[in-house]
């Protein structure tokens, strides 16, 4: 059985609380992905953002993305996995939260992300199916932060 360490993305990059939105999507664009951890000044996790959350939860909104902090879109507890969790933990909780990716964490600290893709390609097709099925729902997700 893997475990999820084996299938994340080492070494997540964090966007800071205080950084701004500006600062998020620029950090995004760079690294090529759609969403970034929220840490704090203590490194552990506050949240996600998405590129969706900028535009939808800013701009649309009429804020300054220049002048929003990160943190300001950080809103309930954080849906995360462990890093020694089974990879089938990881894609339950994808489906549960209807979240595309989650962060990794050993204790409090992130150690990475693990993405839909990379737990696709390592369980069996039929698994896979069921939580791309859950996941693609347009049902609201159980969680403020997914």
């Amino acid at each position: 059985m893997l475990a999820v360490r084996e299938l994340m993305t080492p070494e997540a990059r964090c966007v800071g609380e205080d950084e701004s939105l500006s600062e998020a999507a620029r950090l995004m664009r760079d690294l090529g992905v759609g969403s970034l951890p929220i840490c704090g000044t203590d490194n552990r996790l506050k949240g996600m953002v998405t590129d969706r959350d900028i535009v939808v939860r800013c701009v649309a909104e009429g804020s300054d993305p220049a002048t929003m902090k990160a943190g300001d879109l950080a809103r309930g507890e954080p849906v995360t996995v462990d890093a020694d969790a089974p990879a089938e933990e990881a894609l339950r909780t994808m489906a549960q939260h209807l979240v595309r990716r989650l962060p990794v964490l050993s204790g409090r600290d992130l150690v990475g992300m693990v993405a839909q893709a990379d737990v696709a390609r390592a369980l069996p097709p039929d698994l896979v199916g069921r939580c791309l099925a859950d996941v693609s729902t347009t049902r609201e997700p159980d969680t403020a932060q997914a």
